[in-house]
């Protein structure tokens, strides 16, 4: 089984491209070991000390490491726990797997707003922040403001404010006017 790994733009947070499938649809995140319980993958590599969030997709792996860690000293022992893990068989996801995509659901008067606003999101941003490690889900609209919650990756980049700002606000602000501002949410 051959790794590759990619950076991303957060310089704590490497990409891990198995090469196989990883989850079958959706994402999961996992931004302590605590939360890591449902996934035996993301257990395994919360085992290597360092580590301080795993992300899953569904052909990669994300991890975030602790600011007083090296790369040149846990990238190793993750690849090989990421090995370890797809030769020892396990499911990735114990019970019923991922629960990725949109974390809120809104009825109402701003439904067919909240409708484009999630499709805009699942076929023009969601794929982007994929290919550098992490993931975007919604979490509200309410009067003008999208609420978005950046997840992997893009939990804590430098650039995640400009991406927010610069990017997907002034795509959501061309495609539907009713939106005047994004802002992110901490969950």
């Amino acid at each position: 089984m051959f790794i590759q790994t990619e950076a991303t733009p957060n310089p704590a947070t490497l990409k891990f491209l198995p090469g196989q499938q990883v989850l079958e649809t959706g994402t999961a995140d996992f931004p302590s070991s605590d939360t890591a319980a449902p996934s035996p993958l993301a257990s395994r590599i919360f085992g290597v000390q360092g580590v301080a969030g795993v992300f899953l997709g569904t052909d990669f792996v994300t991890v975030t490491k602790a600011d007083a860690v090296e790369w040149d000293h846990v990238k190793p022992a993750i690849l090989g726990a990421i090995m370890e893990h797809f030769q020892s068989g396990a499911p990735v996801m114990d019970g019923d797997g991922a629960a990725g995509g949109h974390a809120a659901h809104e009825d109402g008067a701003d439904s067919e707003i909240v409708g484009q606003i999630k499709e805009l999101l699942d076929t023009r941003v969601r794929p982007a922040v994929a290919q550098d490690g992490g993931d975007i889900t919604f979490h509200g609209f309410d009067r003008g403001i999208v609420y978005l919650h950046m997840q992997g990756a893009c939990a804590g980049c430098p650039s995640s404010t400009i991406t927010l700002k610069m990017g997907i606000e002034n795509l959501l602000r061309h495609y539907i006017p009713e939106v005047v501002e994004v802002r992110p949410v901490a969950v």
